[in-house]
């Protein structure tokens, strides 16, 4: 028993530890967000042909080698290129457009193209469209563990299950912080995986706990 407590004390601190420099990181150097959701600039340019990416890609690694690029056909035929990184200057975007002229015996201007910045999306905004059903979710698993639950004491259950959810998604976004995994796409998934090995972890806490509970009752 005394192993066990020495253990669980362990794990306690690593969580602390995780959790207050994650949240050290988050305050200081904010989250490191996947470029589709940074300010970014872009430029499309019509080719007004059939072209591919890897084409299109090459040349951004020629004049971006440093740069993360996002490339993207538009307009109805697919006969237009956004090129979207962090930075953009106008030195690299006629070395881009001059490139795109070679490969494809165009002649488009710099000067008639312009670079586009776009505004960064915020957190909330992302994550906006999820509140609504997640809370929604949790007021209904909360109402069942209270029913299910109801011997361990309806307060004892509601603490527990609420702090083990809200530990379990600080641990992840202060992983995240620290690890510097990017925002984007991938982070929704995770917290609902997260969520739900949460609840599976508090259920079967509870069931073990529920289950000695009528042991002690039936003696």
């Amino acid at each position: 028993m005394k192993n066990m407590d020495q253990k669980t004390k362990i794990v306690a601190l690593l969580i602390a530890i995780i959790v207050i420099v994650g949240l050290i990181v988050a305050l200081t150097a904010g989250f490191n967000f996947d470029l589709k959701y940074q300010e970014t600039k872009k430029i499309q340019l019509y080719l007004e042909k059939d072209f591919e990416i890897s084409d299109i890609k090459q040349i951004t690694d020629e004049v971006l080698s440093n740069e993360k690029v996002v490339i993207q056909k538009v307009e109805v035929y697919e006969d237009a290129v956004i090129i979207t990184a962090k930075e953009i200057t106008n030195e690299q975007k006629a070395d881009l457009i001059n490139k795109v002229n070679e490969k494809y015996e165009l002649e488009l201007k710099a000067d008639d193209i312009d670079i586009v910045t776009v505004p960064h999306t915020r957190g909330r905004n992302l994550i906006r469209p999820y509140v609504t059903p997640f809370l929604i979710a949790t007021v209904i698993i909360l109402v069942y563990m209270v029913v299910r639950y109801y011997k361990l004491g309806i307060l004892k259950t509601l603490i527990k299950t609420g702090f083990t959810v809200v530990l379990a998604q600080a641990v992840l976004f202060s992983v995240m912080a620290i690890v510097r995994i990017p925002i984007g796409r991938v982070t929704i998934p995770l917290v609902l995986v997260v969520y739900v090995l949460s609840l599976l972890g508090i259920t079967s806490c509870l069931e073990k706990a529920l289950s000695e509970k009528k042991k002690e009752e039936e003696k």
